[in-house]
């Protein structure tokens, strides 16, 4: 076939329904391990476990609804390639939904999902409560320091300053890091409804799910509120951005929390070290060539990591030793998922057929 044919014919993924127990419970120990933690957590702290603003709650019914449009999307085009016919007839329809979306199939995605957005409001809980049990405790300088010694005495945020401007390239960095809110669930919702082997989709699921619980832990084994909060004049010179928005709403709750940690809804989400938006992207590239992805989407998921992690030490997010270490976290991510769901990337179904096919 012509190459350039190829690249553009669908390929041909075995369609495997069948996942196996140890997979479907997997999320739910990530999620059970985690929310035990937060319990105790928050309880040593004098605070509610609680979900703030129903952040959680409302991120798991979005993604929820778009997973259902996702299926039905899933079950129309595989219908109407089955049939020839643009508009398959219901028969088929239903056919392929029961052939595809058996109520093992649907439990398991349930499960991962449910279980994703658990660990993460258990999540935000241990990162909320980390200055009340470490009061004090900040180690900015340290890092500051660090970071300083590595780039030969000079201050790694500056020099991406002086090298790639302060003016339009922070607005792109800026958008680039705030799609990461839009990228995690639109990531997980495809993962699971698409891809051509569920056990990877889950272990994906799973993956991420690990690294909230590895980087609460990082939070309260090295305290730190990053370099836009450590030394503010650096970043004096930036322009406005949705990023600085951000983070001047992110302190003003910070200081709200800490004048009154037991208000209604109080919860502060400051916390540099390490980096998850790094551990979450760098999971999701490699995740991307362990599951059997496309050329083009592993090139794509890399340059989203890479452009995300300039931003984080560009906008004075993080430094860069917290992007190492969430390099590192997401590494331990997907090797605890491998444990937990038993996947194995080198037998996992599709995988020769799809890197052949980018």
């Amino acid at each position: 076939m012509d190459p350039a044919l190829r690249a553009v014919t669908p390929v041909a993924y075995p369609d495997v329904s069948v996942v196996s127990r140890r997979s479907v419970f997997a999320g739910p120990v990530v999620a059970g391990v985690t929310v035990l933690a937060a319990l105790v957590a928050t309880h040593e702290a004098g605070v509610s476990f609680s979900d703030p603003d129903h952040v959680g709650a409302r991120r798991l019914a979005m993604v929820c609804a778009l997973v259902a449009v996702l299926v039905v999307l899933d079950i129309v085009v595989r219908a109407a390639r089955r049939s020839g016919r643009p508009i398959p007839s219901l028969s088929v329809v239903r056919t392929v939904r029961c052939e595809r979306w058996t109520r093992q199939r649907g439990v398991a995605v349930v499960s991962a999902l449910v279980s994703f957005y658990v660990t993460y409001v258990a999540y935000r809980n241990l990162k909320s409560v980390v200055p009340l049990l470490r009061p004090g405790d900040l180690f900015d300088r340290e890092l500051a320091d660090l970071d300083r010694g590595l780039f030969g005495g000079n201050d790694p945020a500056e020099l991406l300053h002086a090298v790639l401007g302060t003016g339009v390239s922070t607005q792109i960095l800026s958008t680039v890091y705030v799609t990461f809110v839009f990228f995690l669930p639109l990531s997980l919702a495809i993962a699971l409804v698409f891809s051509p082997d569920l056990q990877g989709g889950i272990y994906y699921a799973t993956a991420l799910s690990v690294n909230w619980t590895i980087g609460a832990a990082s939070y309260f084994l090295i305290p730190a509120r990053g370099p836009i909060y450590y030394v503010p004049s650096d970043f004096a010179g930036l322009p406005d951005s949705h990023a600085s928005y951000l983070q001047g709403l992110l302190l003003d709750q910070r200081r709200e929390f800490l004048a009154d940690p037991s208000a209604p809804g109080a919860a502060q989400n400051i916390a540099a070290f390490a980096s998850l938006h790094c551990s979450l992207l760098f999971t999701a590239a490699l995740a991307a060539h362990l599951i059997g992805l496309g050329q083009r989407v592993r090139i794509a998921l890399w340059v989203l990591f890479v452009l995300s992690a300039v931003a984080t030490v560009h906008l004075g997010w993080h430094y860069v030793l917290d992007d190492v270490a969430g390099i590192l976290i997401g590494l331990a991510a997907l090797a605890i998922a491998k444990v937990l769901t038993g996947f194995e990337p080198r037998t996992a179904p599709g995988r020769s057929a799809c890197q052949r096919s980018g």
